[in-house]
This record gives structure tokens, C-alpha cells and sequence, in this order.
């Protein structure tokens, strides 16, 4: 299932997220990409309070690190592609590893690691800006019980 949708604050992109956190049952990979400062860690971050990370309040971009995990109702997996120059290097960060029922992998610029995903099922979130604050979100390949 598609869908869009329009945030016009990061508190509002945040909300977004934990309310798509709160949906995930485990055993999905969502794939987020857009431009520099389009919000992706916010909407990250509201998926990591929804899926129950007991410190979500401490998620940030992983770029120096690649990855970060948090604890929670489900184990998350936050992954920054934008410091790999390739496949491989994402593949070498475990990337495999982190996919199983009881984990949610969240992967930001996902579009540099597009050819390690494609024979997965992954949620697709791409973030664009569309003023100084507002962001439209497009939503592709949502399960069925995400709803909007």
C-alpha cells in the first residue's frame, strides 16, 4: 500500500514515526532516504518510540558509528548509510544479521545500499522538503496493517 502524507514541523514528522512504530509487529526493514535535513531522523526517531526503545529519546544519526541499537517491545536497528561507499561495506556491517522476526531494521539513505534491498519486502518512507518546515512523505510497499 502508497500513501502520502504532509508534516508541517519535525514535531510533527516525530509523530509520524511513533505512530508507524507503534504498528510494526517485527521482521520489517524500512528503507528512509530524502535530501539533507528533510527529517529523516526525526521520523526515525518517532519509530524508535514507538516500537518501544526505552531511550528513544537519545536516538541521533548513527553517521560516525553506521549503526545504532535500541532496546524496546522490539530490537531496532538504525543503520546510516551515508558514510558507505558500497555494497559490500553495508553488507559488512551485519546488516543480514539484524533482519529477524524480532527486530525492526530502520536503514537512513537507504538509496546508496538500494542493490543490498532489493530482494527484500522493505517499507520504503522518502522524505522531501515542501516549505521551510513542511515535508511531504511518501509511503510505498506499507504492509496492510499499517494504517495512515
Amino acid at each position: 500500500m502508497d500513501f502520502d502524507v504532509t508534516s508541517n514541523s519535525p514535531d510533527e514528522t516525530i509523530e509520524l514515526g511513533q505512530n508507524l512504530g507503534l504498528q510494526l509487529k517485527g521482521g520489517e526493514v524500512v528503507a528512509v532516504c530524502g535530501p539533507l535535513g528533510s527529517g529523516k531522523t526525526h521520523l526515525i526517531k518517532g519509530i524508535a518510540a514507538g516500537a518501544g526503545a526505552t531511550d528513544h529519546k537519545h536516538v541521533n544519526s548513527p553517521t560516525f558509528v553506521i549503526v545504532n541499537e535500541y532496546k524496546g517491545r522490539l530490537d531496532i536497528y538504525h543503520i546510516d548509510a551515508y558514510r558507505l561507499y558500497s555494497v559490500s561495506e553495508f553488507e559488512m556491517v551485519g546488516f543480514d544479521d539484524f533482519c529477524y522476526p524480532e527486530s525492526v531494521v530502520l536503514i537512513e539513505w537507504a538509496d546508496k545500499v538500494e542493490s543490498a534491498l532489493r530482494n527484500l519486502d522493505y517499507i520504503l518512507i522518502e522524505l522531501e522538503h515542501a516549505g521551510e518546515t513542511k515535508r511531504a512523505i511518501h509511503f510505498k510497499n506499507t504492509p496492510q496493517y499499517i494504517n495512515q
